[in-house]
């Protein structure tokens, strides 16, 4: 006897007497897109991503302030405090401990920004005995490369100076209040509006497995992203607090020590790049401040080894391998967000990288490119 179940089995499902489609059945599979166009693609998206970076950066940085302030949020909210009132305190706490900060660091930083100039005439004859024999190797590469030139005597370039204009300045000024105003603005919006704003994008999916999948994965996502930006937010205040208390120890004044340890505190979100720089920092605020050579490198020595002792133990302890990157992947982004987005993009590059990373381990077939960024 004939089987008539296969005819059903092969049936187009164009068909008008197919069954019609569930919320329930899977998404059909999505064809794929040539490699140039996936290039083109991503030239396009670093490119619009670089020409809007005036809207882009404030909205990232007002996402970035808004996972720090989840967990806080949620905590609050089990003390029956509303999202609304909680999300005031919580700004409210940000705006003024920055406030306050801010004024204490603006003496010693208009200092230094006075000092440097000065300091740096008295520290270039060292610099120089120092780099002599690199300036005469450089002697001896220019006089080879005029022997092989013939004697040829070399052009005159004109050097244009041009003075600070005290109206740009002036003019900055209003720009900069206005982005810090809609950070601020951002912030609130994100922490009070952000999950009827998940919300409804995921009513907008068509399938109902579509819509579990979404809500799986942004709930752990948010949760995670907001538990690791928070975490690597205090362990850098933390560290930043003790290079400030060791500079105290020191003999350097509070005001200057917590100018420092802002600075360290800041720099730490680039990893690599920023101790690198901080520790170069350190070595000429060392020079600065004492006349000998001892005294001079144990501010970078204290550095180095606060910077070792939370690279390598505390913050691998706390977060775990899950939280892992690869160095080279980290240097790569640290560059591309750079260029994007100057130190605003240095700061946000990690944060960033590892959103992607967990967004790639809960995406069914892209586990192999999470596991690429460890």
């Amino acid at each position: 006897m004939p089987h008539r179940t296969g005819r059903l089995e092969h049936a187009d499902v164009s068909s008008p007497l197919a069954p019609p489609a569930r919320d329930d059945d899977p998404p059909p599979p999505r064809p794929r897109a040539p490699a140039s166009i996936v290039v083109l693609a991503m030239l396009a998206t670093g490119y619009t991503l670089w020409a809007a970076q005036a809207v882009v950066v404030p909205v990232l940085l007002a996402m970035f302030f808004a996972l720090v302030g989840n967990p806080v949020l949620r905590a609050l909210r089990r003390v029956w405090i509303p999202r609304f009132a909680g999300a005031l305190l919580v700004l409210a706490f940000g705006v003024a401990a920055t406030f306050l900060l801010g004024r204490q660091l603006v003496v010693p930083a208009s200092e230094w920004m006075q000092q440097v100039p000065k300091e740096l005439q008295v520290l270039t004859p060292k610099l120089q005995q120092m780099a002599r024999p690199m300036q005469r190797a450089n002697e001896a590469a220019r006089s080879f490369a005029q022997a092989a030139d013939g004697g040829q005597a070399h052009r005159v370039q004109m050097v244009t100076v041009r003075e600070n204009d005290p109206w740009e300045r002036l003019s900055a000024t209003p720009r900069l209040l206005g982005a810090a105003l809609a950070v601020v603005l951002l912030t609130f919006f994100f922490m009070v509006y952000g999950e009827n704003l998940q919300r409804h994008a995921i009513a907008l999916l068509p399938h109902r497995q579509q819509k579990r999948l979404t809500v799986g994965i942004l709930q752990s996502i948010e949760a995670e992203i907001s538990r690791y930006v928070l975490t690597i937010s205090v362990i850098n205040t933390a560290l930043g607090a003790a290079v400030a208390a060791a500079l105290v120890w020191l003999g350097i004044d509070l005001q200057e020590a917590l100018l420092w340890g802002t600075i360290t505190a800041l720099l730490n979100f680039a990893p690599y790049v920023g101790p690198a720089i901080g520790a170069v920092l350190m070595l000429l605020m060392g020079f600065v401040t004492w006349d000998e050579v001892g005294p001079s490198l144990l501010p970078v020595i204290i550095y180095v080894a606060l910077q070792t002792l939370e690279g390598q133990l505390i913050t691998p302890i706390v977060l775990g391998r899950r939280m892992a990157l690869s160095p080279l992947v980290l240097i790569l982004a640290l560059m591309l967000f750079g260029f994007l987005w100057g130190i605003v993009g240095l700061l946000l590059a990690v944060p960033l990288l590892v959103c992607v990373k967990l967004v790639l381990a809960r995406l069914e077939g892209f586990e192999g490119w999470a596991r690429l960024l460890e």
